[in-house]
């Protein structure tokens, strides 16, 4: 009996309708059985059965993975992120790929913004220092009047700059494929925006360009009095340089919910003037469920175009 695999070890496969439909089809239906992220040798013993559809989480579909796959034909990507599937190798073994790019972004925008102000408010000191049996009336700052550097303006930048713009702060951002000013948001290239930022905030894939774009060089071009913001990738900083930049205040703050290595158990932890979040951008109930729904229809999508159902 062909079988599906949701590796994604928070899906909940018995609550959309769409499940009929492929239970109807005779497949069967298989969950992630370490119900957390899969390591590549997991994912792997896996696929190595009569799996011919994948709903994936974050786990690495590398070519040694794929290669130990001969039956797969579909990858559904519960998630917008693209970079740990080896898209190469898919192909050329013609397995289909989609992901749901629109479902998580107004969640991981909210989040970001939670980010910002928390860290501008000092939101979570504060709450630490009370817990602490210390009552300190820290002053934070405000987000209007701020400049916010946005680095990527696509689907998720876009709602962060709208969402800070209706705070009355200012928008700047660098984007490769948007080199002209959006209404009252304004291009600059990655220099000036690292110089003028009081808050930067990173919406871009991870790639091995973009491996480390936020390092010590870049780190040192940044106003003392700036906040890192990073809900993308955790290979977009270097963790090592952004720990030194906070250690020694060269920087003010930094919000990550992404690290180069999750579960992250690294020296970060042990700074008071950063905030971290356990990748958790998309986990709003709300677009967790229509992640998990586009997710299942691009299965099904995936399944009629190679002639399984």
């Amino acid at each position: 009996m062909s079988k599906i695999l949701f590796s994604t070890s928070t899906y909940e496969i018995d609550d959309f309708t769409n499940k009929f439909f492929i239970d109807s089809h005779g497949f069967e239906l298989m969950k992630n059985p370490y119900k957390r992220r899969l390591s590549e040798s997991e994912i792997k013993e896996l696929l190595s059965g009569d799996i011919v559809g994948l709903v994936a989480g974050l786990e690495p579909l590398t070519d040694n993975v794929l290669s130990f796959a001969p039956s797969l034909k579909v990858i559904s990507r519960c998630g917008i992120g693209l970079d740990n599937v080896d898209l190469r190798s898919a192909s050329k073994r013609g397995i289909k790929v989609y992901n749901t790019p629109d479902a998580p972004s107004q969640s991981v925008a909210e989040l970001t913004l939670a980010h910002i102000l928390n860290l501008l408010r000092n939101v979570s000191y504060c709450d630490r220092t009370i817990r602490n049996n210390e009552w300190i009336r820290n002053k934070g700052s405000l987000l209007s009047g701020k400049t916010i550097g946005i680095i990527g303006l696509g689907r998720i930048g876009l709602k962060v700059a709208k969402l800070a713009f209706a705070f009355g702060a200012k928008v700047i951002f660098v984007d490769k494929l948007k080199s002209t000013n959006i209404g009252a948001f304004k291009s600059v290239v990655l220099e000036k925006l690292l110089e003028l930022s009081d808050i930067i905030s990173l919406h871009i894939p991870y790639n091995k360009e973009n491996h480390h774009i936020i390092n010590k060089d870049m780190l040192c071009k940044m106003k003392t009095s700036a906040i890192l913001i990073n809900l993308s990738r955790g290979g977009l900083i270097d963790e090592n340089a952004l720990f030194e930049a906070l250690k020694t205040s060269r920087i003010q703050g930094a919000g990550l919910d992404v690290f180069e290595n999750e579960p992250y158990d690294g020296k970060l932890n042990t700074l008071e003037n950063i905030l971290l979040t356990p990748h958790m951008g998309s986990s709003a109930i709300e677009s967790r469920e229509r992640m998990e729904k586009e997710a299942l229809s691009n299965l099904i999508i995936g399944l009629k175009a190679t002639g399984l159902i």
